[in-house]
């Protein structure tokens, strides 16, 4: 497994020297972005130059991130971090568990490819690439019935239009 854990999301520009607002999804902020520290977003890797909470928002900057345009194009970015991966539930599970796997029916007929995770507040939504475009899957019981990663797959029960355009009514 990647050693490597999901420490927050950036969000948008902080003034105009570089800042970016950053959602933490880590609990140890101050270790991870502590000035120094090294994360990854976007295939590239960010030197933290400081932190500090603004209005209960964390606002991160970055070294070579000087200006408000250099911080929106890290905007909605993922920031990945070096770390242990903490231990979970057995019905919870890593992002790095889930990227990559394979998403079946409950035949067992491949719909896709799981490309990514997003925790939005109601509840975590898989992106599913589908011959039919990139589709967002929330991670329910309900919809993913059974996630498997040493076989590499999960299941998805579909409904119409989750994966693919559901027909007009009229």
């Amino acid at each position: 497994m990647d050693d490597r854990v999901i420490v927050g999301t950036i969000g948008r520009p902080h003034g105009l020297r570089g800042q970016v607002t950053l959602r933490p999804r880590t609990d140890s902020v101050e270790e991870r972005f502590a000035t120094g520290a090294r994360v990854e977003a976007g295939g590239r890797t960010l030197t933290v130059t400081s932190h500090s909470f603004q209005q209960g928002r964390l606002v991160v900057g970055f070294a070579g991130v000087a200006d408000r345009t250099a911080a929106e194009a890290l905007r909605g970015l993922d920031v990945w971090a070096q770390g242990a991966v903490e231990a979970v539930a057995d019905d919870e599970f890593h992002d790095t568990a889930l990227i990559g796997l394979a998403a079946v029916d409950p035949a067992g007929t491949r719909l896709g490819e799981v490309i990514g995770v997003e925790h939005n507040p109601a509840h975590d939504l898989l992106v599913v690439r589908t011959p039919s475009g990139d589709r967002l899957v929330p991670f329910v019981a309900a919809l993913v019935p059974e996630v498997d990663p040493a076989a590499g797959r999960l299941v998805i029960a579909p409904i119409p239009g989750l994966l693919d355009e559901a027909p007009d009514a009229d």
